[in-house]
């Protein structure tokens, strides 16, 4: 399998774990445990967009492996940051999605970064730019939630 083709999978992975988050009740959870004011209707357009960035990365992918591995970069974070980490800290409270994070999102992406090396498209500045756009991917949710109630930010 190509690169394109494991992003393809990171792609429907990261669909699995939405599901996996919504049943289990993410919302919820992320309000309680990482004090989130989120609700579904942002659970539903941020997943909605990154099944989109990875249709788009899987497209790309031969292209280059920076935009290739944006999306298995931003699955690591989602498995580190929002489901590992919180386990780890509150002393084994479950996260909703960390089933998937680390039977599909760690493995496929750390697949997908190896696929690329192999086929000789990651170098030093492939990976440093897919973890940098990555991460950044990740957080700009988190910034906009934390920001938009800010008097700066409010449209009423």
């Amino acid at each position: 399998m190509n690169l394109a083709h494991w992003i393809w999978l990171a792609t429907a992975a990261y669909g699995i774990r939405a599901l996996e988050e919504f049943i289990l009740d993410w919302r919820d959870w992320a309000r309680a445990v990482i004090r989130l004011l989120v609700e579904w209707a942002h659970f539903y357009v941020v997943n909605f967009l990154v099944i989109v960035l990875g249709i788009v990365a899987a497209n790309l992918a031969e292209v280059g492996a920076c935009i290739g591995a944006v999306l298995p970069r931003a699955d690591a974070d989602q498995w580190h940051f929002f489901h590992v980490v919180p386990v780890i800290v509150t002393r084994g409270r479950f996260s909703p999605g960390l089933f998937t994070a680390i039977v599909l999102l760690l493995p496929i992406g750390l697949t997908c970064y190896r696929v690329a090396s192999d086929a000789g498209k990651l170098d030093l500045v492939s990976l440093v730019s897919s973890l940098l756009i990555g991460a950044g991917l990740m957080a700009t949710p988190i910034v906009l939630l934390r920001i938009k109630d800010r008097p700066y930010f409010r449209q009423a």
